[in-house]
């Protein structure tokens, strides 16, 4: 009992001196605010997070074309069209390195000339008009209404790519314009150029002016660009090479049998004239055979 006394004594000793209560008061504060705290600096950790990426896009000068650039070396050619099994090429692209047959069927007639195809024409097997889809991510550079071609499209890429889509009508964008691939561009159309196309969609692609066969890159990864041979000449050089093609391809033939006329002409010429001669010789000849006669 005693010792039990003896503890409360003492106790009550401690808690009478005066610097208790005030250290047992700050304590309990310094507790108090130090949980405030780190509570208030644990949510704004949390809160400040986007406002971090966000700053981070300015510092770094990321946005959202940036993105549609960094997305687009990943995306493969895609056809211009959203039911490729529906349509048909009715026009190759035009190879000055393919078979003669090829070549004669990747012309186009222009008047009484045939000009080489410097892309693909794609058609409705029945027909009928169709939506034209951008076949790659880009920005469009210009967007004119053309007579002859049938209006032109022509859609910027990265590495000096560039597609091409003409004998279009309504046109959905303009100069200046962002597209993402499968955006629709316009519709299907015709043009005075090349009239026996019907309706259709001239495209094409060209890599530093060079003229590439779409169909060799429809599939493929935007970085199959990069292995096209930079030596290949441009177009202007390629439609230059196939100058002989612009008049009738039967022409050589047509050419050739008129020579070989001209041929069979000079030479009956020639043997009128060996005979014409001979019997001018004769008939000499016997003018003074007689004459000696007659003295």
């Amino acid at each position: 009992m005693r010792e039990e006394e003896k503890k409360r004594s003492s106790l009550k000793n401690f808690f009478r001196k005066r610097w208790v209560f005030p250290a047992i008061y700050l304590a309990s504060a310094a507790l108090l605010i130090s949980t405030i705290f780190w509570y208030q600096t644990a949510g704004k950790n949390t809160a400040d997070k986007p406002n971090l990426t966000e700053e981070s896009k300015e510092l770094t000068g990321m946005n959202d074309d940036t993105v549609v650039e960094v997305n687009q070396s990943l995306e493969n050619v895609s056809v211009p069209v959203k039911n490729e099994e529906k349509v048909e090429y009715i026009t190759q692209f035009f190879d000055a390195d393919a078979a003669a047959e090829e070549q004669e069927a990747a012309l186009i007639v222009d008047g009484n000339k045939y000009r080489p195809n410097m892309g693909v024409d794609i058609a409705m097997k029945d027909g009928s008009e169709f939506e034209v889809i951008a076949s790659l991510s880009g920005k469009v550079t210009a967007a004119r209404n053309d007579s002859l071609l049938g209006n032109v499209i022509e859609v910027e890429h990265e590495n000096g790519v560039k597609t091409i889509y003409q004998s279009v009508k309504d046109m959905q964008v303009k100069s200046g314009d962002t597209v993402k691939q499968g955006q629709k561009l316009a519709t299907s159309g015709t043009s005075q150029f090349n009239k026996e196309a019907k309706n259709h969609l001239h495209f094409e692609i060209r890599k530093d002016n060079t003229a590439l066969n779409p169909l060799d890159f429809f599939g493929q990864p935007f970085t199959a660009f990069e292995k096209v041979d930079n030596e290949t000449a441009d177009t202007d050089k390629q439609e230059d090479a196939s100058g002989e093609t612009e008049q009738n391809p039967a022409a050589g033939e047509s050419n050739q049998q008129e020579t070989e006329v001209e041929k069979d002409v000079q030479s009956e010429e020639t043997d009128a004239e060996k005979d014409n001669q001979s019997q001018e010789t004769d008939t000499d000849e016997d003018g003074q055979s007689s004459q000696m006669t007659d003295e």
